[in-house]
């Protein structure tokens, strides 16, 4: 089985998906067949404050609730936004899966080209999405992930990760409302029954709700114009279902997105982590070369860090 993690700084998103044939019991040789089908998956807060095995014991827990061993990984695949946790992941994976993880980071063969100007300030969540959509529904495509920040992320008709659009997410900019006026209340984030508003509770989920929505269509729009009409829109993350049901250029909902993108990263590089350690450190070649702007899927190193979720 593959276990797959998609580390957000909000939520953190756990899948395991099983090969299309059932799964041999105890079999760590069989990582070359395909990981088709999800058998779980988990939402759960991202707590950068907890340890090792504070991580440890709630995977083992999550497992045994969906009855999977965590003996029976065979591989395990992260995304992460959140650099202070992927030391902390890292051990997690050894010691309670006894597997050293793949991070989606500079190196790693995504079979995307990148036209960003310096691909490795792409977080790798975007580019996780990008690849899973081109290869589940084609291009053109926009992928609009309501996460922690808002991402509209361009892949074209070829495949390439063209760019994209970053801003504040419905909850960021909900709290900066809360925080900075006295006498509104926090509201839960849902669509209300009118556009007007005749309590104060009413007034803020319509503003709330219609002017995300207003965003979202206000820059999909302009993306539509520059990318073609025949351009599919699509959206996951926690908010999708709510945002995407109202959109006008929204047409699909696709909560696992990145789960199935990880899933696909890990079976394009799955080849060379097979290899053989001797012949690693006896080939005199350099590993993966570096994602060029117009040239392989491959993630480039950069000091740069990481835009937000």
């Amino acid at each position: 089985m593959l276990f797959v993690l998609d580390v957000g700084n909000t939520n953190t998103v756990l899948g395991v998906f099983a090969q299309t044939e059932q799964d041999r019991p105890g079999n760590r040789d069989n990582a070359a067949a395909g990981y088709a089908r999800l058998v779980a998956h988990w939402r759960v807060t991202t707590r950068q404050a907890s340890t090792v095995d504070e991580y440890g014991v709630l995977f083992r827990n999550l497992f045994s609730m969906a009855r999977l061993e965590a003996s029976e990984i065979q591989g395990i695949v992260i995304s992460s936004v959140v650099p202070p946790l992927d030391s902390v992941l890292r051990q997690v994976c050894e010691r309670y899966f006894n597997s050293k993880p793949l991070f989606i980071e500079p190196g790693v063969k995504t079979g995307m080209p990148v036209q960003y100007d310096n691909p490795a300030e792409v977080g790798a969540d975007r580019i996780v999405n990008a690849v899973a959509a081109f290869d589940k529904y084609g291009g053109p495509c926009v992928i609009v992930d309501f996460g922690t920040a808002t991402t509209f992320d361009c892949v074209s008709h070829k495949g390439e990760y063209l760019g994209g659009v970053i801003c504040p997410g419905i909850g960021i900019s909900a709290d900066a409302l809360f925080q900075r006026t006295a006498r509104l209340t926090r509201v839960e984030i849902r669509k209300p029954a009118r556009v007007i508003g005749t309590t104060t509770v009413g007034s803020l989920q319509s503003g709330l709700y219609y002017g995300y929505l207003g965003l979202v269509d206000g820059i999909l729009e302009l993306l539509l114009s520059e990318l073609g009409e025949e351009t599919q829109v699509l959206a996951t993350g926690g908010l999708a279902p709510l945002i995407g049901k109202g959109s006008k250029f929204i047409k699909k909902v696709d909560d696992l997105l990145t789960l199935e993108g990880l899933r696909i990263i890990w079976e394009r590089n799955a080849s060379s982590r097979r290899e053989p350690q001797s012949q690693k450190s006896a080939t005199t070649q350099p590993s993966s070369p570096a994602m060029k702007s117009k040239g392989e899927g491959n993630m480039r190193k950069s000091s740069a860090s990481r835009p937000p979720r």
